[in-house]
């Protein structure tokens, strides 16, 4: 009996992987008369935007597109509906395409809105009006439906999955011209699943920082259930959420600009899966100046547009050729003739020396340096860093010669950096800082 029953269930089991595999199939409907559509022709993903083949190469972010543009880009992604009359003009102009992301409350702590009949219509119709609004503007790439919710197999979110499939249901109807998207974080196999057999998007995209080095491998391992196109909505250096090397105050030591371009170089060659014939692009984060840990640890500009080495990085990976002028570079900063790593501590209004040493045979022509002090923020709400500039303390420098500046500690106690950044007269720089405490005795 115990035999039979295993039988039949061993049947049913392969009944139902059959009828799963069936839906695993390679084939996409001809779209050739849509806007912006995915074909897999010759083995391969291809995506096709105005009749034409387009490889995403593209940033997160939604300003600098003209330095995008010239660097050899082709593609933002934003994350929210902010000014984006303002961006999807303006991406017009330089001929790059957007990808607008739709936001959707976070899932992972409850089902308070999916079950909230009121906000949920509500969202229906704004989104609805939003569509199409903005369905026909000759900017628009795809639209992304929420950035890294939960997918989970739980009962309590069902309300979530019929909230999240009747919005991309009303898109596609709305706007059959334009994908559909959404985020999750890291290459995550239940959410996959659930996302394949429980929701009606048209391909997945993943935000992807340290672990895009397992990508090649994650892809290949679950190519049995799903192996369909994806994005890489972001990706980049490691995020300070990851295990850095920090001080004894749990300060995260943060790379120069110089290093940062050679790991975003590193990364693509070696991590990203060019090769893969599912791939539809990438996009680096961040194309602009965030404030996230510190104000430079994702930047590839300063807040007044200046470009980092990276940009530079970005313009070799997308057309082979570096530009015209290279960015100043940095070897490091010393405070005291130590480095971060030495656990720098002082008293309030201690006098402190700090001296920045760029490359060896490093032009210094008509290089200016901007130095500041900043404490630390690490103010995060939901494991999310807070996004606030924070204001440099005032008063403190005594004494600078380009290079080399004195300073005075602040009179707070508490956690501090102390930042420098180089400028060159094409509108290049470089930036790197130290961190230090300040411990009151008294």
């Amino acid at each position: 009996m115990k035999n039979r029953l295993k039988t039949i269930i061993a049947s049913i089991f392969t009944s139902y992987l059959s009828i799963i595999l069936l839906g695993c199939g390679k084939e996409v409907p001809d779209n050739s008369l849509k806007t912006v559509h995915i074909k897999y022709e010759k083995g391969q993903y291809t995506l096709y935007r105005n009749g034409k083949l387009f490889f995403i190469k593209g940033a997160a972010g939604f300003t600098n597109l003209k330095k995008l543009k010239e660097a050899g880009g082709n593609t933002i992604r934003t994350w929210d509906t902010t000014h984006l009359q303002a961006i999807l003009d303006e991406a017009k102009i330089y001929d790059i395409a957007v990808v607008v992301g739709l936001p959707m409350p976070m899932n992972n702590d409850g089902d308070w809105f999916y079950k909230n009949d009121e906000l949920v219509a509500t969202q229906y119709k704004c989104y609805s009006s939003f569509i199409n609004k903005y369905k026909n503007h000759p900017s628009l790439l795809f639209w992304c439906l929420g950035n890294e919710l939960a997918f989970p197999n739980k009962p309590r979110f069902l309300s979530f999955y019929k909230v999240f499939n009747n919005l991309v249901d009303m898109i596609h109807q709305n706007d059959p011209n334009h994908l559909v998207t959404t985020t999750i974080t890291n290459f995550q196999r239940k959410n996959i699943f659930h996302l394949k057999f429980r929701t009606n998007i048209d391909f997945i995209s993943f935000n992807i920082f340290g672990k895009l080095k397992n990508l090649r491998k994650d892809l290949e391992d679950f190519e049995w259930l799903w192996d369909g196109p994806f994005l890489i909505t972001e990706w980049g250096i490691d995020g300070p959420w990851y295990p850095h090397e920090h001080t004894a105050w749990r300060a995260f030591i943060e790379n120069t600009s110089t290093k940062k371009a050679e790991q975003y170089l590193w990364i693509y060659r070696h991590d990203m899966p060019v090769e893969n014939p599912r791939l539809l692009g990438s996009l680096v984060f961040y194309w602009g100046h965030k404030q996230e840990n510190t104000p430079t640890w994702f930047s590839l500009f300063d807040e007044n547009g200046a470009s980092s080495e990276a940009v530079g990085t970005m313009q070799y990976i997308w057309t082979s050729t570096h530009p015209t002028h290279k960015a100043p570079q940095i070897r490091y900063m010393l405070v005291d003739r130590k480095g971060a790593r030495d656990n720098l501590i002082y008293q309030p209004n201690a006098r402190a020396t700090a001296k920045l040493l760029l490359m060896d045979k490093a032009d210094t022509t008509d290089l200016t340096y901007q130095w500041q002090v900043l404490p630390e923020d690490w103010f995060q709400v939901n494991d999310i860093y807070s996004i606030k500039k924070v204001k440099p303390i005032k008063d403190v420098f005594i004494k600078q010669s380009k290079t080399t500046v004195v300073f005075r500690t602040p009179p707070k106690e508490g956690p501090y950096r102390i930042y420098v950044s180089v400028y060159d007269k094409h509108g290049n720089f470089a930036t790197c800082n130290t961190p230090f405490y300040v411990v009151d005795n008294k």
